[in-house]
């Protein structure tokens, strides 16, 4: 492995850390999603009271 050029290595790291904060964007924004779904239902149900 050592015998590989450093270029690879700079590509692979610069790869994993863009996947991991793509992985991270997509978590985040999809509880944010659900968080606000169930905000919208909630004020949704109090705006049919009576």
């Amino acid at each position: 492995m050592p015998q590989m050029s450093p270029i690879w290595w700079f590509s692979l790291m610069i790869m994993t850390i863009f996947m991991l904060m793509l992985i991270n964007n997509l978590i985040y924004f999809n509880i944010l999603n659900i968080s606000i779904k169930k905000k919208e239902t909630t004020t949704s149900k109090n705006n049919w009271k009576w």
